[in-house]
């Protein structure tokens, strides 16, 4: 707590102060890094509507080659910031993994992921999955059609390997999710074995998100969960089925932040907010006019410096529809989600929830008070950084004042069950609460001990 304590007063100085236009930059040569992936977006447009140099800022985008080399970056100072997953700032924070002070100003994107599985494996589940009057799959397709499956290699003493992209993803979390709410058992993590597979009726382990596809069709693994296009690329090469997005998951998800240093957010105040401007005005871009843009955007992620996939299969998705089997594509407008919805606020109940499932499958080890949650979300999570940002833009007449949460308390309203696959309400000011909802995962004063759960 006390370190924690010491994140807090070094950030809070950006949460008070009133800038003059324009700002004065304290750092205005800048290298942020991005893993290729549609969510890394924001950054993308950022650059080339000319919204960072706006602000005076000289930027370079450089792709990473995955998360904890990005990771390792920011920490050392090789990249200024960088497309985050969400999980990355409160693990470092707690000091799961590498430990760091890493904040966030900005949220990047809702929704975006999708749970793919081979075309053996869909088969196999299909039997399973009930059936719409015109003889498509009905979704969202609960994991209990893969129980069946998953119990038939069981007794083969095949194990059942699954990919997701990094242990604090929002992947590992969203398909460990999926499984529990459909029965199987996802495993769990200990200070002893950290290969989250305690336990497990599903193996997970990581896999870099553009070689998801090719690890796959190679049979290493069965199945993974991924952001875009690598659930699209599946369909397009023929290889998988993506069975859930996201969205269908639990709707409007949070996923990727802007991670910054503390340190750099304390040393570079003006700089800060002059990134997490042009950032904002990346996002009402992307989403304006009901996503007219997707197009460009979608010609712009398809350059080989940002994403480089098809432009054909990044607009199947980008553009507002999905496709799950070949020829299945279906309208689903908010799979991408990057400013609609107060997408771009960092809120509290967001890093709260990723931290709930750290708890959940033993990555944080011992139970916590409610009153630690919160704490550890008001260390990491920057909405006072993010509403100066957005006055200076609505000031300059570049935003709307009414887009903007200027009086929340840093919680969304509790997610309704019916916005769950599970039908489990969340509210982020009552996580142990939460917790004890959940039928599958630590809750209390459990831990994993050895190979088992006690307590």
């Amino acid at each position: 707590m006390k370190r924690i304590a010491t994140i807090l007063a070094a950030t809070t100085a950006l949460a008070g102060a009133a800038f003059a236009e324009p700002l004065e930059l304290e750092k205005d040569e800048l290298k942020f890094g991005f893993i290729k992936l549609t969510d890394m977006a924001p950054l993308a447009v950022a650059y080339e509507n000319g919204y960072f140099l706006d602000e005076g800022l000289f930027v370079t985008l450089e792709a990473q080659a995955n998360w904890k080399v990005l990771l390792d970056g920011v920490i050392d100072g090789q990249l200024d910031g960088a497309h985050m997953l969400a999980g990355q700032p409160l693990a470092a924070t707690i000091g799961f993994g590498t430990e760091a002070h890493i904040i966030t100003p900005f949220s990047m994107d809702l929704n975006g992921n999708g749970i793919t599985v081979s075309n053996e494996i869909w088969e196999k589940m299909k039997p399973h999955v009930p059936l719409m009057d015109d003889g498509r799959p009905q979704h969202p397709i609960s994991a209990s059609a893969l129980k069946p499956v998953v119990e038939e290699y069981t007794a083969a003493g095949k194990p059942f390997n699954m990919g997701m992209v990094f242990p604090v993803s929002t992947h590992n979390y969203e398909l460990r999710y999926w499984l529990a709410a459909g029965g199987l058992e996802p495993g769990y993590y200990s200070d002893q074995n950290i290969t989250g597979q305690i336990g497990a009726d599903v193996l997970l382990s990581v896999t870099p998100p553009p070689q998801m596809p090719a690890t796959m069709e190679a049979g290493t693994i069965y199945g993974y969960c991924v952001g875009e296009p690598w659930n699209q690329q599946a369909v397009f090469k023929g290889i998988g089925v993506p069975v859930i997005t996201d969205y269908e998951l639990w709707k409007n998800n949070p996923e990727k932040v802007f991670g910054i240093n503390a340190e750099f957010a304390e040393q570079y105040p003006n700089t800060t907010l002059a990134v997490t401007k042009a950032l904002i005005r990346a996002a009402i871009w992307l989403d304006e006019n009901d996503n007219a843009n997707r197009e460009e955007a979608v010609e712009i992620l398809s350059r080989a410096e940002y994403v480089g996939a098809d432009a054909e299969v990044i607009a199947n998705s980008m553009t507002g529809t999905f496709e799950y089997e070949k020829g299945d594509k279906r309208e689903v407008p908010d799979f991408n989600v990057f400013f609609r919805y107060n997408a771009t606020y960092p809120f509290y109940s967001d890093a709260v929830w990723y931290l709930t499932q750290m708890r959940r499958w033993g990555q944080i080890g011992e139970a916590k008070p409610d009153s630690w949650y919160d704490e550890v979300a008001k260390s990491v999570y920057k909405p006072e950084i993010y509403l100066n940002a957005a006055k200076l833009l609505v000031e300059e007449g570049l935003a709307n004042e009414a887009d903007f949460p200027w009086d929340s308390d840093g919680y969304k309203a509790p997610t309704p069950p019916e916005d769950v696959i599970d039908g489990i309400a969340y509210d982020g000011k009552t996580p142990n609460a939460y917790l004890d909802s959940l039928p599958i995962g630590l809750k209390g004063d459990q831990k994993v001990v050895g190979n088992e759960v006690q307590g």
